[in-house]
């Protein structure tokens, strides 16, 4: 009897233990970004420039002390080297316009970072950035086209066994601009799509035309790989508020989680492009 009572016990205790593990990786989607560091770029071309990117930052740098990921912060385009972009799991891009680059040698850079396997992160009007560079407009997904004014509409999620959506609402109503796209790349995965029929106007069909051949949903949040790297991108996140939001903030760190979940060793054998504008291999 006593040998029994032991052996419950202890198989009680190894339940237990099971649990907690279970429940800790749970919490946590099973990800560590321990040995994960990444590269905020928060450059902007001329024009419009976003007030969210102190606050963007703030949010990420934030949530490296809490996850124990590594972060620097930067807006000098001198830091698209082959050797230093050596050093990231990922490139955030919060909020960048227009052409954040100085020059194609950085450029070809950053684009040889993504086919040796190297992770990418965009925020907000990211699909405004470099406008007049097909690779990178691929690389995105698609490139802006417009987006409707600031309010309150669903975003819902079409994907919810994907682990970046996990923990959102299914149907998130909040306030931010609805980005429309084009030069939509076939290759990305959509997670999240914008409610057309929420938006103010938009039981008059007044974004048909934006909206292109979609009906009633159109892609607000998506990932691919491309060209070797792996892609995530959000267009929500208009105001500095979001990035105070639980939800919001969640939402970016899921994100950053994905990413770092498809990370490997970078391999540069496998970057092959000699130009920016090199045809890509798929």
């Amino acid at each position: 009897m006593i040998k029994i009572r032991g052996m419950r016990n202890a198989l009680l205790a190894i339940i237990l233990l099971c649990i907690t593990v279970l429940n800790v990786a749970a919490k946590n989607n099973g990800i560590s970004l321990k040995k994960t560091k990444v590269l905020v770029y928060t450059k902007n071309g001329v024009g419009f420039v976003h007030d969210n990117i102190a606050s963007a930052v703030a949010c990420i740098q934030k949530l490296g002390q809490e996850e124990g990921f590594k972060v620097d912060v930067t807006d000098k385009a001198s830091v698209f080297t082959e050797e230093n972009l050596k050093q990231y799991t990922m490139l955030i891009f919060p909020s960048t316009n227009n052409d954040v680059f100085d020059t194609d040698t950085q450029r070809l850079a950053f684009r040889r970072y993504i086919e040796a396997g190297g992770g990418f992160v965009g925020i907000h009007s990211v699909t405004g950035t470099e406008r007049k560079w097909t690779w990178f407009k691929q690389m995105l997904g698609c490139t802006f086209a417009m987006h409707d004014f600031y309010q309150k509409f669903s975003v819902k999620v079409i994907a919810p066994n994907h682990p970046s959506v996990q923990g959102l609402p299914k149907v998130w109503i909040r306030e931010d601009e609805c980005y429309f796209g084009k030069e939509l790349h076939p290759g990305i995965i959509v997670v999240m799509a914008h409610d057309l029929k929420t938006l103010d106007g938009g039981k008059n069909n007044i974004y048909a035309s934006a909206a292109g051949p979609f009906n009633l949903l159109y892609p607000a949040v998506w990932y691919q790989n491309f060209d070797g790297g792996n892609i995530w991108i959000t267009t929500l996140g208009h105001s500095k508020e979001s990035y105070s939001e639980p939800i919001f903030v969640k939402h970016i760190l899921n994100g950053i989680k994905f990413v770092a979940s498809q990370a490997k060793k970078l391999d540069f054998t496998k970057a092959y492009a000699l130009t920016r504008d090199d045809e890509v291999r798929y």
